[in-house]
């Protein structure tokens, strides 16, 4: 019998139903009230393992919760897989012929145990033509209730790796696309015919928690909007926090690391697993910190890593530097003085200038980072 019936019983024999569900049993073998039915199938229960019975209790609570949520059902666990490459990750494009969120972008969808870690590869190959020996697991985060029409399923994040990024879409699938993490939820500009990085931020029409469940496996990068000249500052105080034992110990494994790029001004890049954990650390949500003087908002939406990128790759001195451009010395004795490029040496990051205002044109070699372009060749 099931733990219902039993309590069932109890209560119509008037004895408390309170109990796990081997002392549900005793009761009812123990009460004159209780049919000799019962008392055989009591016999045949208390001869179970414990570990069954509590097993089969827990089961049976998990089922009756989920019957309660307004006709949702519990129908079991599942897997959705996100497939790394390089700085890119695959999002696939639900047939409109799926039952279940079509036409909606997905990572790779699975049903049966996700901590199989073969079977989870094999259902990627099924649906990507990914041979599952170019793929490599990662992580596995905390599964989550996602509602399927009026089923409720708990799925589970996964991240894994692949050394290629020849896709087939097959199953679920019938479309492919490798997009920046920033734009795991909104439109990336290659989607949207004559957009740029600023005037897309289109919603993507997705599976849902698509995103939030990237970002337990992964991370994002969000925007800092800070006082010019502060950004500093600001970063090594978000690494003070995060070293802390106060308020803030929850969400240390929720930001990973603080980008401060020197040559831009106004804004810190802040990588994390979601918006809320930034705006917590800098005091702008939650009300349990002290607000980050100096640290204005967090800006909406994911930043693209090649924004962030071109800032980490060092460039050369020279870079954008020709001859014929016009120039400015910045430092020395020239310093403020125009003057026209007349040899670039990458090498060495030199340049060699005729200053405009000399009688006699003497040629100058000087560092290329010490002068700065006003006018390039056309």
């Amino acid at each position: 019998m099931s733990v219902a019936g039993l309590k069932a019983e109890l209560k119509e024999a008037g004895l408390p139903v309170s109990g796990k569900k081997a002392e549900l049993v005793a009761r009812l073998k123990e009460s004159s009230s209780a049919s000799e039915e019962i008392t055989e199938v009591a016999t045949e229960e208390v001869a179970m393992s414990s570990d069954d019975i509590e097993s089969e209790e827990k089961e049976s609570i998990k089922d009756d919760d989920i019957s309660d949520k307004e006709g949702v059902t519990y129908s079991g666990g599942g897997f959705i897989v996100f497939i790394r490459h390089a700085d890119s990750v695959l999002l696939l494009k639900r047939s409109d012929e799926v039952s279940d969120f079509n036409s909606m972008w997905d990572g790779v969808y699975g049903v049966g145990d996700p901590s199989d870690i073969n079977h989870v590869l094999t259902r990627v190959e099924d649906a990507t033509a990914i041979p599952t020996e170019s793929l490599t697991f990662v992580r596995m985060g905390e599964p989550r209730g996602i509602e399927f029409g009026n089923r409720l399923n708990d799925v589970t994040p996964i991240l894994v790796v692949s050394n290629t990024n020849v896709v087939e879409p097959k199953s679920l699938y019938n479309e492919a696309i490798w997009v920046d993490p920033g734009f795991v939820n909104v439109l990336s500009p290659d989607e949207v015919e004559g957009a740029d990085d600023v005037s897309v931020m289109q919603e993507r029409p997705s599976v849902s928690q698509l995103g939030e469940m990237y970002g337990d496996v992964a991370a994002f990068l969000f925007m800092l909007k800070t006082t010019i000249g502060q950004e500093q500052k600001i970063a090594n105080e978000i690494r003070a926090r995060l070293s802390g034992s106060g308020s803030l110990q929850d969400i240390q494994d929720e930001v990973f690391s603080v980008i401060h790029p020197r040559m831009m001004r106004g804004y810190i890049f802040i990588e994390a697993t979601a918006k809320h954990h930034v705006e917590k650390l800098i005091g702008r949500a939650g009300g349990v910190t002290t607000p980050m003087r100096g640290a204005a908002k967090v800006l909406p939406g994911e930043a693209p890593f090649h924004v962030v990128s071109n800032y980490l790759e060092p460039k050369s001195a020279t870079a954008g530097i020709e001859v014929g451009s016009i120039v400015e010395i910045r430092v020395g004795h020239f310093k403020g003085n125009r003057a026209r490029v007349t040899a670039v040496a990458e090498g060495k990051e030199e340049v060699t200038v005729e200053l405009f205002e000399a009688a006699v044109p003497i040629p100058i070699t000087m560092r290329a980072d010490n002068v700065r372009v006003t006018e390039r060749v056309v």
